[in-house]
C-alpha cells in the first residue's frame, strides 16, 4: 500500500494531513502500484473489476466495468475528495453514489488506507461486459458481501435464495 504523508496541517491526533495536489500525487501512485489483474487473460476491450479494502481483497465493496482501469480507478479516489472536510459529501451529483465515496473517505480516515482494484475478467463488447459485471454482482451478493453499488437493490431480489 502506498504511503504519503509529508508535513501540512495537522489533524486533531497529530497526523499531518494532506492538500488535494498532495492526495492526487497519493492517488497517482497509489493507482501504479495497487491494480491486480487476476483475470488470468490477456487484458484488451473492458475490464471487470472490484474495489476492496487492502486488508482484506476478498471483501468486495463495488463492482465496475472499464476501458483504462487506472483511468477510472484515478476517477473513483478523486471522487471521494478527501481533501474536504468529513460531512455529507455534498459533491457527489448523484446521491445514490454517495455510499461508495463515503467507504472510501471512511477506508482512509482507517490510518490512511485507500482500496485497491482488482481486474476480475475482461471482456471484447460492451454487452459482454455488462452480462460479466452483473455476474460478478450476482455473485458477490450470494456470498453476502456488501456491496455498494447501485446495482445491488435491484439484483438483491433476483438472486434465488436455495
Amino acid at each position: 500500500m502506498t504511503n504519503l504523508h509529508p508535513a501540512s496541517a495537522a489533524s486533531p491526533d497529530g497526523i499531518a494531513l494532506l492538500n488535494a495536489a498532495q492526495l492526487r500525487q497519493l492517488f497517482r501512485l497509489h493507482t501504479q502500484a495497487e491494480i491486480y489483474d487476476d483475470s488470468s487473460t490477456q487484458p484488451g476491450g473492458l475490464a471487470i473489476y472490484t474495489l476492496s479494502d487492502p486488508r482484506d481483497i476478498r471483501d468486495v465493496r463495488y463492482v465496475g466495468q472499464t476501458r483504462v482501469p487506472r483511468r477510472r480507478f484515478l476517477q473513483h479516489l478523486n471522487h471521494a475528495q478527501l481533501w474536504l472536510p468529513d460531512e455529507l459529501p455534498w459533491w457527489v451529483k448523484q446521491p445514490k453514489l454517495r455510499p461508495l465515496y463515503a467507504w472510501v473517505r471512511e477506508l482512509y480516515r482507517d490510518q490512511y488506507r485507500l482500496p485497491v482494484m482488482v481486474i476480475t475478467a475482461w471482456a471484447a463488447t460492451l454487452r459482454e461486459a455488462r452480462a460479466a459485471e452483473r455476474a460478478r454482482i450476482s455473485a458477490c451478493l450470494a456470498n453476502q458481501l456488501p456491496l455498494l453499488n447501485v446495482e445491488t437493490e435491484i439484483l438483491r431480489g433476483r438472486i434465488p435464495l436455495l
